[in-house]
Formats: C-alpha cells, structure tokens, sequence
C-alpha cells in the first residue's frame, strides 16, 4: 500500500477543529487528517487537495466476465412499488424509458394504484402482500389482453425480488417486512437499491 501526500502546490484548504466536549470528532473531507487528544481537547487538523478526483469511470470500468448483459432498457422489478419509493422510482422510469423497464412489482394494499402501475408499465409479475385484494386486483385488471401472473402475499413479494430477468431490484418497503425480499433478491445475485 503507498501513501500519497499532497505537495504544497496541491493544498486548497486547512481545516483545524477544536473540540473540548466531544468524544466524536466529524470526518472532515480531505485526503491527509490528523488527530492530536491534547489532555482533554481533540484538535483534528484536515488538508484539502485543490486538484479534483480523477473521473470514475472513463476508460476504468470493465464487465465482469460471464455477467449477464442485455439489450435495450435495463429490467427491473420493484418491491414497494405504490409507496414514495416505488412511486418515485417508477417516475424515473417514466421519464427514461430508453434506460429502464419494469418487469415486475410488488405492492402492500394499494390495490387502485397497482392497478394503474400495472396498466402503464406492464410487468410480467405483480404481487399484492395482502391476500384479501388479490381477487379485487383481478377485477380491476379483467379488461387487460395479456395479464400479468399475480402472485399473492409475502412469497409473491420474495419472487418480485428475485423475477429471473430483472437486473436491480428496487426495495422499498420499510423495516422487517423488507428483510425477507432483499434476502432473497442477495440470494439471486442481483443489484439491489435500498430506499428506506
């Protein structure tokens, strides 16, 4: 492992932070930070480099080999889709067609929204995890031509996350009922985007 310090050239800015009643010192941005407890006192002194990161990825990334590619716009699926996350992932989606599309959902009791999610993005896979609204999902979904598979409950939730073509998996379904679909979409070896 090398270290690289920065020459005076490259300094934009010293930081020095004096803190007399805190354990807890922030992480200030720099590459060079130093600490000193100074009986009692913590003086944390951090150095800004004035010349701006390398870009990340031009000419630096490379697909893994035997990573499953594909054509067109990305798959994939959203658990949570009829919250705040799910909406708003879904209006991303809108806005870049040419980017993303939806091959599966997964919603908790918004049954009238999922419908609506259903008709615009016509995914492969729908689940509701409340059982009761699955016949009420049917009907609002009758007059479609080609119907999604709709599977009911928690396991539908798992199979939404773990939908055999989706590429990323978006979960969006707050705290333990989450836990069991991200799981699972780990399980699959897929990309997963928390939004909690």
């Amino acid at each position: 492992m090398a270290l690289n310090f920065l020459s005076p050239a490259e300094i934009k800015a010293i930081s020095f932070l004096d803190s007399t009643k805190s354990n807890h010192l922030p992480k200030l941005p720099g590459r060079l930070g130093l600490r000193k407890d100074c009986g009692g006192r913590r003086i944390q002194c951090s150095v800004q480099n004035q010349n701006k990161p390398p870009p990340a990825w031009p000419g630096r990334a490379f697909p893994e080999p035997g990573r499953k590619t594909w054509d067109g716009p990305k798959p994939i699926s959203i658990v949570g889709s009829t919250g705040s996350i799910g909406t708003q992932t879904l209006d991303i989606v809108t806005e870049n067609p040419d980017k993303f599309t939806v091959v599966a959902l997964a919603a908790g009791s918004n049954v009238t929204l999922l419908a609506d999610q259903v008709r615009r993005f016509k995914p492969q896979l729908v689940a509701v995890r409340n059982e009761s609204l699955v016949d009420e999902l049917k009907e609002a979904l009758a007059d479609l031509e080609e119907k999604p598979e709709i599977i009911p409950g928690e396991q539908g939730v798992i199979e939404v996350a773990r939908h055999p073509d989706a590429v990323s998996v978006v979960t969006g379904i707050v705290g333990c009922a989450g836990l069991k679909p991200t799981v699972a979409c780990n399980r699959s070896w897929k990309r997963y985007m928390l939004g909690q």
